[in-house]
């Protein structure tokens, strides 16, 4: 048994051209709740790549006040705030729709836990900020952790510890669910509304 060859043969067959770069759309994903997916990952690019530029400087620089450290602390900030409003819109528009339908259970399931990993990210971050607000929550919680016995693998008062799964760890695992999600998509396509079944396969094209 060639288990590259049966790999390669079935990529082939689920992620065509058609699928990851399609020409055409049906008339219906020109609705807006199509868009809040696009929305969520134009606001994750944003993180990441305000992001990438704070953690090469340190925390030291972007609590320093000047103001081009407080221009990409604002933008990282405003972008999670966008990042998790869009998500938020996208789950719920997803839910009603039932996006699980039609063989898309494994889409569903990866967006979910995109959206939980993405919680805990958020949680790091908060708590990396270094301001009174962020240490005061981190004392707080730490009863919190320590009740849910999960204090013998994180130390929430451990800052190093906070900062380094904020900005290596759970991006990391963020990155693959969600690059997972968007294969997932292609490979099925976007779930029709449930009219559309009336109209056929996918209904109009534009």
């Amino acid at each position: 048994m060639n288990w590259t060859r049966i790999i390669r043969t079935r990529v082939s067959e689920k992620l065509t051209w058609d699928n990851l770069l399609p020409s055409e759309q049906p008339v219906y994903v020109s609705s807006l709740v199509y868009s809040f997916g696009v929305f969520t990952l134009s606001s994750l690019v944003f993180c990441i790549a305000s992001g990438v530029i704070m953690a090469s400087k340190g925390a030291v620089w972007y609590q320093s006040g000047s103001e081009v450290a407080m221009y990409f602390r604002a933008v990282h900030f405003w972008s999670v705030q966008a990042f998790f409003f869009f998500m938020t819109m996208h789950l719920v528009g997803q839910f009603f729709m039932g996006s699980w339908r039609e063989g898309r259970a494994l889409t569903w399931v990866l967006g979910a836990l995109s959206f939980g990993v993405s919680v805990v990210e958020g949680f790091t971050g908060y708590l990396s900020r270094g301001d009174f607000f962020s240490q005061w929550n981190q004392v707080q919680s730490k009863d919190a952790f320590n009740g849910a016995g999960m204090d013998g693998f994180l130390n929430i008062l451990n800052n190093g510890q906070v900062y380094g799964l904020h900005i290596a760890v759970l991006p990391l695992i963020l990155i693959l669910l969600v690059g997972w999600h968007l294969v997932a998509v292609r490979a099925k396509g976007v779930v029709p509304p449930y009219q559309a079944r009336a109209l056929g396969k996918g209904g109009d094209q534009r």
